[in-house]
């Protein structure tokens, strides 16, 4: 693939095989799979080269939108903080897990301890329950795996439990964890839309239990709702606010 970067970007397969120094039979069979999934496609006026094709500019397009989404995810989740004192965190869905990929800590001395980049089983948290929400069932069948870890004793390990749980998240809007991935803290979490609508992160509020309340509950859900709104926003969903 890296080839296609230099010069005019068309190579054939004896070009390929030369620069690569690889069997010509192995050669023939990357550049079919990869013409067979669009990543390469023929060069209508110059029979027998290929150059790049569309499924790269989607890659580029999704990398670029995770770059963007963790930029803006980042001041939004600070700016929330800074209205709450509290943790907030800014997570994808991969496979089955949630990733962390914008943080900001809560000022107070007792508070969740966590990192960018950590990965967490999505049923277990907050945001993980809200993007799973938001999949369509057989993607979410295919995702979970037919037995859930258990990280603390408050945990979901049922996978009948879990789906009843994501039916009340989808009717409410907005996800919840009662110390589920940590028995010290309890989440609250709100679903971050793109352009076209889709949910593509979360963002949380984590507080630790000596702080938690209903009414606390009540107070971050309805900030964490304004800050996932805001991110959507920042992403290109138009109407978040209504959301």
């Amino acid at each position: 693939m890296e080839l296609f970067l230099e010069g005019d970007g068309t190579l054939s397969a004896p070009e390929i095989t030369r620069r690569l120094q690889l069997p010509r039979t192995t050669v023939h069979e990357l550049v079919t799979t990869l013409a067979a999934r669009s990543y390469l496609v023929p060069v209508p006026e110059q029979p027998g080269r290929y150059r790049l094709g569309v499924r790269t500019y989607q890659l580029g397009s999704r990398y670029a939108e995770q770059l963007d989404l963790a930029a803006e995810g980042q001041q939004v989740a600070r700016a929330v903080a800074e209205t709450c004192g509290e943790t907030v965190h800014v997570a994808v869905l991969e496979d089955a897990d949630v990733i962390y990929i914008a943080k900001v800590d809560s000022t107070h001395a007792v508070r969740m301890v966590s990192a960018t980049g950590r990965r967490l089983p999505a049923h277990c948290t907050a945001v993980g329950k809200m993007l799973l929400a938001a999949l369509p069932p057989a993607e979410l069948a295919a995702r979970l795996p037919a037995e859930l870890t258990a990280m603390t004793p408050n945990s979901l390990t049922s996978p009948e439990a879990l789906r009843a749980e994501l039916a009340r998240v989808r009717e409410r809007g907005i996800a919840y964890e009662q110390r589920e991935s940590n028995p010290d803290v309890s989440c609250v979490a709100a679903p971050v839309r793109d352009r076209s609508g889709r949910v593509v992160a979360a963002l949380s509020v984590s507080v630790p239990m000596i702080r938690w309340s209903a009414e606390r509950q009540e107070e971050l859900a309805g900030l964490a709702v304004r800050g996932a709104a805001d991110l959507s926003e920042r992403l290109g969903h138009h109407g978040a606010r209504q959301q």
